[in-house]
């Protein structure tokens, strides 16, 4: 099946996604298999419906017959600080620059993280395919700068009595709808941006540009990456596909061409497949020489063994699809891969282009018979030769990246062993029955079997115009365990009493899993008695048994938690998340929680230093926002919160006391050594705060910082009096020891150096705690004035920690339970504090594993002491809406200009533009009809903002109708004519105008950068018996997308 010629293989080793219903790759994956429909109706900030939206209608290049596509616009968030960029600078940028930079940091995140970038980051490049379409951030401004000015000269033009500063009124109202000019992010709307904005922001030095082959863009663009790697120039390359653009002007391309869905709904390969549904997304993929890959032990999803690239060529039409140029794509990238395509069991899934345009699925099922050939003699409908199938049937057509949206979709397939299905396909294509492929309305496992040595998949992209690109690939045998997470299952049961509960254990092992391991089902019962185990080994289940059978309470060790008396839950104790500040050690390793959920991960917290106030001080906040996001998507939900030193800033994040972009401006901006206090130094005395407090009596150079634990407490004062305190508390027989800190934090010390602090505090916009809020300097709740916060806020540095009364009075207060969000041993004081008295303490994060792992033993330890918490999300089931994270991302506008005035600036604009004169008299009845311009805010771009200018217009052609009537000889008028020095003759409106002048149309999309669009501009009415004639929009002739 081989031929020579074979080229180096090149492993997906990453991956990530943004498409309609798939925020991450996860749920993407989730989708795919699931058969989940992600087609909606177009969202109101896109295109207005009522206004564009008119099936059956005469056609007209402003209306469309279709309004259902794939949109991601409750998916479009992006922490812009995590990148070093001002939330302020965001609507100046076009937002898939945006997209693809957060989504190929999560590519990089899940192929291992940056750490496993060669550290010659020249070795490292990115390839993105992305169209030269009207994206959102072009059109606004082209309204901004050529519509306004339009609309400004049109109505000056009819209205020459409204003067300059009236029409500048109207001028500035239409742009103040557009946002606010950034001139110094306008670089941001340069197309190519969208890779050099990636490479910049992720110090990627290599080759960094973006590709446009309409359809094919993505696939070329992997293409490209492929070449890089092979010729030995990059080490790493990311490649990928960015299209954002769902302008009604693309629309309107789509429309006239009649390539829209009539029935709105996309069924590539069905046999009444009328046409396509527009989606959008961004894909990316991490790429490696597969050498490469396999010596740093990556996870490979799979390895791309040949690529293809073919145009049609000269054919009847540009329009027209052509097998031709398939074929040759296809054919190209097989023999590069050293396979005969044609050859039994060479393929297993062909993810096709699929466009459910009759001749783009026509054409492309005549290209896969003749290069893949008829179906096997014994294929039968539920074993066929190969599958087919295409994930446009579920997000719709996203152009550009429609090529990486397959490739992705295929490289899980490889990995999983699994043949996802294909939506709304029924009823076959006649011509597939020719091929040896056939649709799959379900998933299906796919072995690796004699029929199919190797799990093999293919994936074509064809572009209008006639560019053609195909990728195969294929599964890998694995060499060496690949360094990635596979989640531990969970076995859970309740029982009413704990000699139920050994009844449900006294069966096979076997027996026992099968009742209790589907974390994917609702919880068990709620029965008071309950059993966890994570990992659920042989050796572990005898462990259960053990426990069970004593009857006491278990907790954690072995991975085994028995409850018989749960904590929390219905009447029982609280729950409170706890904060860590500054520890001794500092090791993170929860990135992976950040790659899996799609939160942020910010690099401050690996290159936070143990010591280095500022940054391990700015780690510790970062690691303490996303354990708390990560718990918060498991379904935990603490009672209250609080921090011990620093960790009180984490938890007032968390808290919501303070918008998250504030505090992230002020870290950004803050300066590590200004909070460093000369000569002093921390220890930690192994003795209770009172019997330091003694030994302190009379000193004012070292004072008490901590009080931690009944057996622990910290003092901070110059170093030499410090270590002098040591060895006395030594030759006590008291553990004591310097610590790393020089901070002076919790004490009076640190007054002088407090002015950041105090500003910081002065310009935050405060508001109470969103849930109680617990302070270890006053060791009660948090007030509610702002002033009061402020205060504590400060106080907080100043005074000592009082952590010991803290976690006895919040006991008082009915908690039982602290989970510790971050790293270090706090939870231990808490035990410490509480020994003796029932409490459950669970730390978030261990040193000894990493972050996915440890939050199944949270998860399981909180809910065998009966509160609630779901696992299914650490197993792919993610929700789509991203959890608050204490830092918000910014939510991206995907719209364009659909301009329409709110009511207060439409009542200001309309007072600006009243007319300078006596009202007009009421014209007769017999003048006829005016219309009713107060609809023209649901009609056209100018929005309801001109309704009460064109109720003048009207008004003034009825006082001219009525001065002709009153002059002697006169003939009743229909239109008057007014000239007016500088001006062009202008045509005012009779009294039987129907209908108002509209405004020119927006610009048509560019579709192809060498070939510019026409447009017509607006023009003065003219004469007519009946009025004056609306303005005619000139022809134009979109090239190909």
């Amino acid at each position: 099946m081989t031929t020579p010629g074979r080229a180096e293989p090149i492993a997906i080793v990453g991956m990530s996604v943004l498409f309609p219903g798939a925020p991450d790759l996860a749920t993407y994956w989730h989708n795919l298999v699931s058969g989940v429909d992600a087609i909606t109706d177009v969202p109101p900030g896109r295109w207005d419906a009522d206004e564009h939206y008119a099936p059956g209608a005469e056609p007209r290049a402003d209306r469309v017959y279709c309004r259902r596509g794939g949109f991601v616009d409750e998916l479009a968030e992006v922490d812009v600080t995590e990148f070093g960029i001002m939330p302020a600078a965001v609507p100046a940028t076009e937002p898939d620059q945006l997209i693809a930079l957060r989504v190929a940091a999560q590519a990089l995140a899940d192929a291992g993280g940056a750490d496993r970038l060669p550290a010659d980051r020249h070795r490292v490049g990115v390839v993105l395919g992305r169209g030269g379409y009207l994206t959102p951030g072009l059109v606004r401004l082209d309204q901004r700068v050529r519509t306004a000015s339009q609309l400004v000269r049109t109505l000056g033009e009819l209205l020459p009595d409204l003067g300059a500063d009236r029409l500048e009124a109207v001028r500035q109202a239409f742009t103040d709808r557009l946002g606010p000019e950034a001139p110094e992010s306008s670089i941001g709307l340069v197309p190519n941006l969208a890779a050099s904005r990636l490479a910049g922001r992720l110090d990627l030095r290599g080759p960094a540009y973006t590709v446009d082959a309409a359809c094919a863009s993505s696939l070329i663009a992997v293409d490209h990456a492929v070449r890089e790697l092979a010729d030995g120039r990059c080490d790493v390359m990311l490649a990928g596909g960015v299209h954002h653009c769902h302008d009604i002007t693309f629309w309107s391309v789509f429309s006239q061409l009649g390539a829209l869905s009539p029935s709105e709904r996309i069924r590539p390969f069905h046999k009444g497949a009328d046409g396509v549904l527009i989606g959008e997304g961004t894909g990316v993929v991490v790429l490696k020489r597969l050498a490469d890959a396999e010596r740093a032990g990556d996870r490979i999803y799979a390895a791309i063994t040949g690529t293809g690239v073919a145009s049609d060529g000269r054919t009847t039409s540009l329009m027209a699809p052509d097998s031709g140029g398939q074929v040759r794509a296809v054919r190209q990238a097989w023999q590069a891969a050293g396979l005969d395509p044609a050859a039994p069991g060479s393929i297993g899934l062909l993810e096709a282009h699929g466009t459910a345009t009759p001749a783009g699925d026509g054409a492309e099922l005549a290209t896969l018979a003749e290069v893949f050939g008829p179906p096997p003699k014994d294929a039968t409908a539920d074993e066929p030769g190969a599958v087919i199938g295409s994930v446009k049937s579920m997000i719709g057509h996203t152009m550009p990246a429609a090529g990486i949206a397959g490739l992705i979709k295929a490289a899980l397939a490889v990995h999983h062993g699994v043949l996802p299905p294909t939506l709304h396909c029924d009823e076959p294509h006649p011509a597939l029955a020719r091929t040896r492929f056939a649709p799959i309305s379900a998933a299906r496992p796919w072995p690796a079997d004699d029929r199919q040595p190797v799990r093999r998949a293919a994936v074509n992209a064809f572009g209008f115009g006639g560019i053609n690109a195909h990728v195969v690939l294929e599964q890998v045998a694995v060499t060496r365990a690949a360094q990635v997470y596979e989640p531990e299952r969970v076995l859970r049961l309740t029982a009413p009493t704990p000699e139920a509960m050994a009844a449900l254990l006294d069966r096979d092992d076997s027996a026992i899993l099968a009742a209790g391991l589907d974390e994917r089902a609702p919880a068990p019962a709620a029965d008071p008695v309950r059993l966890a185990v994570v990992g659920p080994t042989a050796k572990r289940l005898a462990l259960a048994r053990k426990a069970v059978a004593k009857g006491d309470g278990w907790r954690g060790r072995g991975d085994v938690w028995f409850v018989p008396s749960p904590l929390l839950g219905p009447g029982g104790g609280k729950l409170a998340f706890v904060f860590p500040g500054l520890e001794a050690e500092f090791v993170p390793n929860s990135e992976d929680v950040a790659r899996h959920f799609g939160l942020p991960w910010s690099r401050a917290v690996a290159d936070a230093t143990v010591g280095d106030v500022g940054r391990q001080g700015t780690g510790v906040f970062e690691l303490g926002r996303l354990l708390d996001a990560a718990l918060r998507r498991l379904g935990v939900a603490p009672d209250a919160l609080a921090g011990h030193s620093l960790g009180e800033w984490t938890a007032m994040a968390a808290a919501e006391i303070h918008a998250p972009d504030e505090v992230d401006a002020f870290l950004a901006g803050f300066d590590p050594d200004a909070l460093s206090v000369p000569g002093l130094a921390f220890a930690a005395i192994g003795a209770p705060a009172e019997q330091v407090l003694t030994e302190l009596a009379g000193r004012t150079d070292v004072v008490l910082s901590h009080d931690n634990a009944p057996n622990q407490s910290m003092i901070c004062g110059p170093e030499p009096a410090v270590a002098a305190l040591v060895d006395v508390f030594r030759s006590r027989a008291l553990i004591s020891q310097i610590l790393p800190f020089r901070s002076g934090f919790h004490t009076p010390m640190l007054e002088p150096y407090l002015g950041p602090i105090r500003k910081a505090a002065e310009t935050y916009t405060l508001h109470p705690a969103a849930l109680p809020l617990w302070s270890a300097t006053t060791v009660a709740p948090y007030p509610e004035e702002p002033a009061a916060i402020r205060d504590l806020f400060v106080r907080h540095l100043l005074e000592p920690v009082r952590f010991r009364p803290l976690v006895d009075t919040m006991y008082a207060a009915g908690f039982r339970a602290f989970v510790q969000l971050g790293a270090g041993h706090l939870g231990s004081l808490i035990g410490d504090t509480l020994h003796g008295r029932a409490h459950l303490v669970v730390a978030a994060h261990s040193p000894n594993r990493s972050g996915l792992p440890q939050l199944h033993r949270v998860a399981s330890a909180l809910w065998a002491d009966g509160a609630a918490s779901d696992l299914s999300p650490l197993l792919g089931r993610a929700a789509a809406a991203p959890a608050r994270t204490g830092r918000r991302p910014v939510r991206l506008d995907l719209g364009g200009a659909n301009v329409s005035l709110d009511a207060e600036t439409r009542h200001r604009v309309s007072a600006a533009l009243a007319p300078r004169r006596a009202p007009a008299t009421p014209p007769p009845r017999d003048v006829g009809d005016h219309g009713d311009h107060g609809t023209l805010g649901e009609q056209g771009l100018l929005g309801a903002e001109l309704s009460a200018l064109l109720r003048d217009a009207t008004a003034l052609a009825s006082d001219v109708v009525s001065a002709g009537r009153r002059r002697p000889g006169a003939a009743a008028a229909t239109h008057h004519t007014r000239a007016t020095p500088g001006s062009r003759t202008t045509a005012v409106p009779g009294p039987r105008t129907t209908e108002p002048p509209r405004p020119a149309p927006s610009t048509p999309p560019s579709t192809c950068p060498s070939t510019p669009c026409r447009t017509s501009s607006t023009t003065a009415s003219s004469s007519s018996p009946t009025g004056p004639t609306p303005p005619t929009a000139g022809p134009w002739s979109p090239a190909p997308p």
